[in-house]
């Protein structure tokens, strides 16, 4: 019975076979588009992820700069230096810090510069003595091989570092193993023991070389200044009052106007983080405004070559009543035939979209065809199996009026029908 209605509606369609074929492009053209759509967005939003670098996304950084207002007899202009004692009032003084670091980068303030060798090899690479705790907020770093700094390596003042993967290729042969050797930074040698791979700002953030706070200072002489402060919030505690709170801490050690807008930086991820989200939900809308709109115009097409079926066939609906065929049959033929057309180019469609997402993803891999802010676009199973819903609602609706209209037609007035 099922063979016998799908040889009929197969019979049907090849009967109209170029109508079929321009009708069905409507509808592979809007699945295709949607879900090509949504994986661009995607890959939008983790481009620019991915230029946030490898901090815990409830990161807050603080650093300081020049006051740009008098306060208290003090003058405009004043340069503001974080120290290591800010970070004990702020551990004092602030509760609900979960993690409290700092950095600080050689050669920034007057821009000295920082020449690293081995061998024969040398560069100029950034280099950041890092305070205790500073790699539980640098989480995200892939490190290929040794370790991370830790607590104790700033405690006993150790002379070590962990380098990034670019000057690993600056300063060591290719697979030459790399932990474990000594580099030299400013005439000074220390030891690496771990390589890491750092994403951050299109890769940028692995030309970077970490030692421990402590062992930075006493070998280049940097006193107990600090560039910028990290913390964590507890669970439970919100980035907004840590922020108050220690900005109030801040200001008030550094005698810095409650009005200056400038004397203070301050970074919140979290919020960075859900201002790309809410912007990437409107972008989203829009998507899937666009995609629905092409998928509506292809609903209309699988209706309208649906009447003009049902127009075609009104003699045969007739005869099929008059021989007593029930409606809910004639309802089912068209509708399975509205369907098996508007699920066959929405899946081709599904597939071919997919398909270039990932065809896309592997010449990028493989050639190196990295674009800034656009990285790996894709669309998960759950938009997949969204938009496959979306199609089959499309071809039933597509298909139910005319249906309805079908079942409704007087046998007699059918057979009379031209």
């Amino acid at each position: 019975m099922i063979w016998d209605s799908l040889q009929e509606i197969l019979f049907t369609i090849k009967q109209n076979r170029l109508r079929t074929i321009l009708t069905g492009f409507g509808i592979f053209w809007g699945i295709f588009m949607l879900v090509l759509l949504l994986g661009a967005g995607e890959g939008l939003k983790r481009g620019i992820e991915s230029t946030f670098s490898s901090d815990v996304r409830n990161a807050i950084w603080f650093s300081a700069t020049k006051t740009s207002l008098p306060y208290k007899g003090l003058a405009i202009d004043r340069y503001i230096r974080l120290t290591e004692s800010d970070l004990v009032a702020i551990k004092q003084q602030v509760k609900g810090i979960d993690i409290l670091s700092a950095e600080q980068q050689l050669g920034s303030s007057n821009r000295e510069p920082v020449y690293v060798s081995h061998k024969n090899k040398s560069g100029s690479f950034p280099v950041y003595g890092v305070a205790a705790g500073y790699f539980s907020i640098k989480k995200f770093q892939d490190y290929h091989d040794g370790r991370r700094l830790n607590d104790f390596d700033e405690y006993e003042n150790r002379k070590v570092v962990v380098i990034g993967t670019k000057v690993a290729q600056a300063l060591f042969p290719p697979n030459a193993p790399v932990v474990g050797q000594q580099i030299i930074i400013n005439g000074v040698s220390v030891m690496v023991i771990g390589l890491f791979y750092d994403p951050g700002w299109e890769g940028r953030m692995s030309e970077r070389i970490y030692m421990p706070l402590s062992a930075y200072q006493k070998t280049f002489g940097k006193g107990r200044y600090i560039q910028m402060i990290a913390v964590t919030p507890k669970t439970g505690s919100s980035n907004k009052r840590l922020v108050e709170q220690i900005s109030a801490v801040l200001r008030d050690r550094h005698q810095i106007s409650p009005d200056d807008k400038n004397a203070l930086r301050i970074f919140d991820m979290a919020e960075a983080s859900e201002n790309i989200n809410a912007t990437f939900f409107a972008v989203n809308l829009f998507l899937w405004f666009v995609g629905l709109g092409t998928l509506a115009a292809g609903m209309v097409g699988i209706s309208n070559i649906m009447i003009i079926s049902v127009k075609e066939r009104t003699q045969e609906i007739g005869i099929r009543k008059a021989l007593g065929s029930p409606p809910i049959k004639i309802i089912r033929t068209i509708l399975t035939e509205s369907l098996l057309v508007t699920v066959l180019a929405g899946y081709l469609g599904l597939i071919f979209s997919v398909g270039l997402l990932e065809l896309y993803n592997y010449f990028s891999d493989t050639a190196g065809l990295s674009t800034a802010y656009f990285k790996n676009p894709q669309v998960d199973m759950g938009i997949a199996l969204i938009a496959l819903s979306i199609l089959v609602f499309v071809g039933a609706i597509a298909g139910l009026i005319p249906a309805w209209h079908a079942a409704r037609v007087s046998p007699i007035e059918a057979m009379r029908a031209e």
